[in-house]
């Protein structure tokens, strides 16, 4: 039997999304039914966060006191370091996120830890051994990434992949005593960056997205109006968000939001380059529209048309009108 740590993300007393997202991970990167997944809660009151750690599949919840309220990379650190040497996991999941950045590889360097991150995809081979997958070159291939040698491995995980456990559970909670020293720098306050236009696409049910294939800024309006007339949310893939022609807020994919809650998922003239597939993991129903008949798109459609994209939406209006 092993043991599996998941490392809690929180911020201003909520626990941050990823966080369930990783026992999911855990869940998929056991080896045998009896290998345990245990959740490190470090937090000034982690009392108040135990009860959304409480999920199906978590073994232990393990508390360490914190001197601040936030985060901060040397508490972590310590804290993290502190669980390693004493409970010595095969294996360590954290977010992928700008908070585990701080940290983790500082953390697995000191330890002598094998390390990756990124990370869409753990498994093993004939041999037992773990394999990570992670994106490189831009996300234009996959790479596998060995750890020979390595009785700890620390793996940064993306968030969207693994799904988050549903039901509830009753964990053992138990406390870790550590001098975690003083923190080098605090926290002042929080700014919301979010616009006027800031929508939680990964709330959203039925979403309409648009991609390269629209052609020009002047076409992305007729596009928000279908979406309204259909009841959908207007989203996009990142070209048409770095062109400016639709809000960063409406990009899905790797570098946008995860449409982790949507049940329709409507792509009309998007090629389905990896970055945007990432986003679109957990879709129930996709429906393509491209005019390339080999677009990456339909690889993960349930329905695709091939075929102007104009003449679909044109349709569509017709329709619903």
């Amino acid at each position: 039997m092993s043991e599996i740590l998941v490392v809690a993300e929180h911020r201003q007393g909520q626990l941050r999304p990823p966080s369930l997202e990783l026992v999911g991970a855990a869940h998929a990167a056991r080896r045998a039914p009896s290998d345990r997944i245990v959740v490190a809660l470090i937090a000034q009151d982690a009392s108040q966060l135990v009860p959304s750690l409480s999920v199906t599949g978590v073994d232990e919840i393990v508390t360490v006191r914190s001197p601040v309220a936030e985060f901060e990379p040397e508490i972590f650190a310590r804290a993290v370091r502190g669980l390693i040497e004493a409970r010595r996991p095969a294996l360590v999941l954290l977010p992928h996120s700008v908070d585990s950045f701080g940290y983790a590889a500082a953390l697995a360097a000191h330890g002598g830890c094998g390390f990756a991150t990124d990370i869409f995809k753990i498994e093993y081979d004939s041999g037992g051994k773990l394999i990570a997958t992670r994106g490189g070159y831009g996300q234009k291939v996959a790479v596998e990434v060995e750890f020979p040698d390595k009785d700890v491995i620390v793996l940064a995980v993306r968030a969207g992949v693994f799904r988050a456990p549903e039901g509830s559970a009753a964990p053992q909670v138990t406390t870790f005593e550590t001098d975690l020293g003083r923190a080098r720098t605090s926290s002042v306050g929080f700014i919301d960056s979010s616009s006027a236009d800031d929508v939680d696409m990964a709330g959203v049910e039925f979403i309409l997205a648009i991609g390269r294939g629209v052609g020009e800024q002047a076409n992305v309006e007729r596009f928000r109006e279908l979406a309204a007339a259909i009841g959908a949310t207007l989203g996009c893939s990142r070209p048409v968000a770095d062109a400016g022609w639709l809000p960063k807020s409406r990009q899905i994919g790797q570098s946008g939001k995860t449409a982790s809650g949507c049940k329709l998922y409507i792509a009309m003239g998007i090629s389905g380059a990896i970055q945007h597939l990432a986003g679109m993991k957990h879709v129930a129903t996709i429906v393509a529209v491209n005019s390339d008949p080999g677009a990456s798109i339909f690889s993960v459609a349930k329905y695709g048309i091939v075929g102007d994209l104009f003449e679909v939406a044109e349709a569509l209006e017709q329709q619903f009108k």
